[in-house]
């Protein structure tokens, strides 16, 4: 039996310690916060509810995989409930369309809404996606990084490599296959699950749309805090201990490896193994700043571009939407425009000024869910826009007097100019900036993902679970295989099959 200390208590790290326990390790999970959730927090006031980081669920099994490891199955613990419509686009030219949440109704959907063939164009688009996840799956989401070996991995078949168009964009790939520039918004959007710009991340992350509507588009009831909570849940049942208002200040190194950490009140407590689900960046740059193993994920750290942040709205709102589905999107004019200001346009071989994004696209999501709302004529919505992070000095200070409520009345007002007006439905409402965001989860900037995926390599440059450090293990959307809530929890399973059983 080794005695584990998890730091930080994100989806990440209560999942391998729900994991670790179960094997038989002795598990101590440390939590800055004053609760457990991490990015995947809860906000509540006044009977309004809202989930204030993801709210949707893809790749169900891989939590109903973690959940039958740790003793419990998911259906009795949660009650997951499928969407349909997955979500409903609206584009700048008034065109709607409610994606259905079964793959197989999805062209016919496209084609009432766009015409000219647009089904087919994503339906051939999506059949190059599925064999994309065919060949990454295992190999890439399911194993642990290895750097160029991964990509070997990934190359035993030719044809693999083929379909995973390794040098290609994510931008580039779709309009291949998609004639219409409302489907190619449709696909570059999937570029920001992952805070990154289609223009520049790889054709793989075409996987993204395959797994979220093969799969299905997911909900808890309650609010998926109810998921972070029923995991921490099962960590305990096995064992773990959680302790929160526990900053940890220092990853100790003994005689070449991680023997346990300090916290910020000076208390040390030993391991003999620690499970990060820290910011890797923080780790590495912060946590570890003198250790010589470190020096190589630092410097791959500063090769890869952060990911993007997002500015929040909490909306309690008086009265009702009509046809109002769970996920909204509105889509800009100039979707470029967004992601220029998001990581600075490129000009001359020069990146420009980050900025806050004029003319942004909106998310809108409003679960119809009585634990969200004090009332049945009231709704809580959760709006965010994508963001540049917070950098003060060099980028943009999400501190600076007025900026946060000036950003908050421009979202209100182009939701207004969209179609949804409910500038005069407000009670109240909550505003959260990439700083706020910093503040509370330790993220440097406020960077949702930790790393962006822009550029060919950066899936490869992204730390991978095993660090340099004998005896530390990295989980969580800033660790290999990425961000997201499946990708998070597969982190945690990958990086416990690398400690292995007690």
């Amino acid at each position: 039996m080794a005695r584990v200390v998890v730091i930080g208590a994100g989806l990440g790290g209560l999942a391998a310690a729900a994991r670790l326990a179960a094997t038989g390790h002795a598990v101590t999970v440390l939590e800055q916060a004053p609760v457990v959730g991490g990015k995947l927090g809860w906000f509540s006031r006044d009977g309004h509810g809202f989930d204030t980081g993801p709210s949707l669920v893809t790749l169900p099994q891989v939590l109903r995989d973690l959940f039958a490891a740790t003793g419990a199955p998911l259906d009795d613990v949660l009650d997951l409930q499928r969407l349909d419509p997955a979500v409903a686009y609206r584009f700048a030219d008034g065109t709607t369309v409610d994606v259905p949440g079964s793959r197989e109704l999805i062209p016919a959907a496209l084609d009432d809404a766009l015409g000219n063939g647009a089904g087919a164009q994503w339906a051939a688009l999506l059949d190059r996606a599925e064999a994309m996840w065919r060949a990454t799956e295992q190999p890439f989401l399911r194993s642990p990084l290895a750097g160029a070996g991964t990509l070997l991995r990934l190359a035993r078949r030719a044809a693999d490599l083929r379909t995973i168009a390794p040098g290609r964009t994510l931008r580039g790939l779709g309009s291949t296959y998609l004639g219409d520039p409302r489907l190619r918004m449709l696909l570059d959007r999937y570029a920001t699950y992952s805070g990154s710009d289609p223009r520049r991340a790889p054709a793989a992350l075409l996987t993204v749309p395959y797994a979220e509507q093969a799969f299905g588009s997911w909900y808890v009831r309650g609010g998926l805090r109810r998921l972070v909570e029923a995991v921490a849940q099962r960590a305990v049942e096995r064992g773990a201990t959680i302790r929160t208002d526990a900053a940890v200040a220092e990853v100790l190194v003994e005689g070449g490896r991680a023997g346990g950490v300090r916290l910020a009140d000076g208390e040390r407590i030993a391991a003999d193994v620690v499970v990060s689900n820290a910011d890797a960046t923080a780790l590495y740059r912060g946590l570890l700043p003198g250790t010589a193993p470190a020096r190589g994920p630092r410097a791959a750290l500063r090769r890869v571009t952060p990911s993007s942040s997002g500015l929040v709205l909490l909306l309690a709102l008086r009265g009702r939407t009509p046809g109002l589905a769970h996920h909204t999107v509105l889509f800009p004019h100039d979707y470029d425009a967004e992601f220029d200001a998001l990581f600075g346009r490129q000009h001359l071989g020069r990146r420009g000024p980050k900025r806050p994004v004029a003319d942004p696209t909106v998310y809108v999501s409003a679960p119809d869910d009585p634990a969200t709302r004090p009332d049945a004529d009231s709704e809580s919505w959760f709006v965010l826009v994508n963001a540049p992070r917070h950098e003060p000095g060099t980028g943009v200070d999400w501190t600076a007097p007025g900026l946060a409520d000036a950003q908050a009345d421009r979202v209100l007002d182009v939701l207004a100019d969209r179609g949804l007006d409910v500038r005069d439905r407000v009670r109240w409402r909550v505003v959260r900036t990439p700083a706020d965001l910093e503040r509370e989860t330790a993220s440097p900037g406020g960077s949702i993902y930790g790393t962006s995926s822009n550029g060919a390599r950066a899936a490869f440059l992204r730390p991978g679970n095993a660090s340099p450090v004998p005896g530390l293990f990295l989980v969580g959307g800033s660790a290999h295989p990425g961000g997201g809530l499946p990708l998070v929890t597969l982190s945690a399973q990958i990086a416990a099959g690398l400690i292995g059983p007690a």
